[in-house]
């Protein structure tokens, strides 16, 4: 299953004020940046989790080992999305251990990375 068009960050500027005004969570194997945006007039609905994936070429190396990075990171997010706030940007920077790291393991990264999130959030 995909994730829908809405739930994508796709503007620079969403990635830049993502970087610039969010706060950070290291993961280990990924960086997560998270921001809240404003209910009013917020476009897409401010009850959709949006989400950015960016894996480097300094990190992750060819091509390949990039867009599996980024598929795994995706694919983690739609999983678990329900355990983030409505209304949150997240931008997920793919890290080198990242691909030598099994999913489960990432998996429970993430999960406990929204933890934490929601922990400073309240």
């Amino acid at each position: 299953m995909h994730l829908r068009t809405e739930q994508r960050l796709r503007r620079q500027n969403d990635f830049r004020r993502l970087r610039e005004q969010g706060r950070r969570i290291d993961g280990g194997a990924f960086t997560l940046w998270w921001r809240s945006r404003d209910a009013v007039g917020a476009v897409p609905a401010p009850a959709l989790v949006r989400v950015g994936v960016v894996a480097s070429i300094a990190a992750m190396g060819p091509a390949v080992r990039r867009n599996a990075a980024k598929r795994r990171l995706r694919e983690i997010f739609r999983r678990h999305q329900t355990l983030l706030p409505p209304g949150t940007d997240l931008l997920l920077v793919a890290r080198p251990p990242l691909n030598r790291l099994a999913f489960r393991e990432v998996e429970s990264k993430f999960i406990e990375a929204c933890h934490r999130l929601t922990g400073a959030k309240t």
